[in-house]
């Protein structure tokens, strides 16, 4: 008998560690841990009042952008202050670009007020432009619609929560007080996430809102993170970082979504963003995640831009835009573009304004 109680015990440290070396090497693996990291620089300076990220940034066919700036208390990723969120506003059309604080009206508790994913809508009716945040106010997930009055007044309108937004990441609003959102965890026990991760279990979403109905729109995601739509309003992209690719999804009648293809990028990428014009796809990625999780500033996370041409087509064509070390930029999550110029946004450090021409 306790010869058999040993070789149990030997068996199930075996397996133990078995297991846990599995799973270092799959962390590693979707990581990125130690890749080489790609350089490409481009012509850039620093955007002033911005001192602790913009994770998000998004840009009007009139040059207007938007910045959600101060994310904290997230993931357990580093942050450099604790202060409230702010959003910000640039004119891209202005000779000297200066971000302005966004005044926020309304029944908003400000401050516990954490921006992460944006999206803007405008009403074809009137010109009314609607901006959607999601908010994480004490670890929770919920997102604020506002109203731009103005150049610099944001009026708060409505908090939506729902038990399907129990994790959103990112959103792109399609009506008024209408979106799709990403979920980026099935679990917020963080032990029993990484399992899920570990084991590659696909259980994340994306979800429609609307004031009349709430649903799975699609399904299938490791971990579902930025999100955007084609120029036409006919595809939705959506990031899902574990997997290293980009999700192409179709919109069809009754705001349901068809699943298309994914381009692989080879790399983790963030926000998405979209060319108005050329309907490129830009996307703020981490080319090494461990160094976000591990932040040591002698060896910070690096940065990187990801442009992909003609997505849709058969032979998208996926480049690098932009490539660093760290030492300029640190944890890219967004890139911008408007007409030649790009704004790439982070999670806790800065902001970059950078010249494609």
């Amino acid at each position: 008998m306790a010869a058999l109680q040993k070789s149990l015990i030997a068996a199930a440290v075996a397996a133990l560690a078995a297991f846990f070396g599995f799973a270092f090497l799959k962390i590693n693996r979707l990581s990125l841990a130690s890749r080489e990291m790609p350089l490409k620089h481009l012509k850039c300076h620093y955007l002033p009042n911005i001192e602790y990220g913009a994770e998000d940034i998004t840009i009007l066919k009139d040059g207007l952008a938007f910045l959600s700036t101060g994310l904290h208390d997230y993931l357990d990723l580093p942050s450099f202050s604790n202060e409230p969120g702010k959003m910000y506003v640039l004119d891209l059309l202005q000779p000297k670009l200066i971000p302005v604080e966004l005044q926020i009206k309304g029944d908003l508790d400000l401050s516990s007020f954490n921006p992460h994913g944006i999206s803007v809508y405008t009403d074809e009716g009137d010109d009314t432009v609607y901006l959607f945040v999601v908010n994480h106010p004490q670890r929770k997930s919920q997102v604020e619609i506002f109203r731009l009055v103005g150049e610099d007044t944001l009026v708060h309108l409505k908090t939506v929560t729902h038990p399907m937004l129990h994790s959103v990441n990112d959103i792109v609003a399609v009506g008024k007080e209408h979106f799709y959102a990403t979920n980026d965890h099935y679990f917020h026990n963080e032990a029993l996430h990484l399992l899920t991760v570990i084991l590659g279990l696909p259980w994340c979403n994306v979800v429609y809102y609307s004031p009349e109905e709430v649903r799975e729109a699609a399904g299938g995601i490791q971990s579902g993170n930025g999100i955007n739509i084609s120029p036409d309003k006919r595809y939705i992209y959506v990031s899902d970082i574990l997997d290293h690719e980009i999700d192409v999804f179709e919109r069809l009648d009754g705001e349901r979504l068809a699943y298309v293809k994914s381009v692989p990028v080879g790399t983790l990428c963030d926000n998405i963003e979209v060319d108005h014009m050329t309907g490129d796809v830009w996307l703020g990625c981490h080319p090494d995640a461990t160094k976000l999780f591990n932040f040591d500033p002698k060896d910070p996370p690096g940065s990187e831009i990801i442009k992909i041409k003609n997505i849709v087509s058969d032979q998208p064509v996926v480049t690098l835009e932009y490539g660093d070390d760290g030492h300029e930029l640190m944890g890219s999550t967004v890139a911008a573009p408007y007409e030649g110029k790009l704004l790439i946004g982070t999670i806790f450090q800065k902001a970059l304004y950078c010249s494609t021409k």
